[in-house]
């Protein structure tokens, strides 16, 4: 349970601004049909996130030294660093379909790809490693994605006007680093 629910907390908040949210927010004011774009962002999401959790959680129980937990801990303060860096997308830049392809196509090629090597795909690898359920790990960072996605589409412009993008990012940033230094804590046997 503490992997989804941290996996969840954790993405949601770092999806706050971050280019895959303002990509949502994108394909919903050009295409104007929520239903295929939520879905293009949970399967993208499904398939980008398992394969992320998959690599933590290999990469842990290969490293399971004391120095490699350090390194995850190191690379949720990394995140927290990372997270106040706010993303941006050129608006202006015409959005092109592959050819004959829909909008559900569209999302899910476009979510998979901007995703990689995103601020969120690097946070689910953390999170594999961390914990043990690559499935827990999955399923929360997949909710995170639609808790703060499926707003996106569904409001689009009127949502990007009224939130306070930089205190959610804050947010996710201080809870990044909680997470990294309650690690450290844990393994220099300060916690439990």
């Amino acid at each position: 349970m503490d992997a989804l629910l941290t996996s969840t907390a954790l993405v949601a908040f770092a999806e706050m601004g971050d280019k895959t949210q303002l990509l949502a927010m994108l394909l919903a004011t050009r295409f104007r049909k929520p239903v295929p774009i939520v879905m293009g962002i949970l399967f993208a999401t499904l398939a980008n996130h398992f394969l992320a959790a998959l690599v933590g959680h290999s990469i842990a129980g290969i490293l399971t030294q004391d120095w490699f937990r350090y390194a995850v801990a190191a690379s949720f303060i990394a995140m927290a660093a990372w997270t106040l860096i706010p993303d941006k997308i050129d608006e202006d830049e015409p959005l092109k379909a592959p050819s004959k392809a829909g909008v559900f196509l569209t999302t899910l090629i476009a979510f998979f790809l901007v995703e990689m090597g995103d601020k969120t795909q690097v946070a689910t690898v953390a999170l594999g490693a961390q914990f043990e359920n690559v499935f827990a790990v999955t399923a929360g960072t997949t909710l995170g994605m639609m808790i703060a996605n499926v707003p996106a589409v569904i409001f689009g412009e009127a949502l990007a006007k009224k939130v306070p993008m930089r205190a959610l990012q804050v947010g996710a940033a201080l809870l990044f680093l909680v997470l990294g230094l309650w690690m450290i804590a844990d393994l220099l046997g300060w916690i439990g």
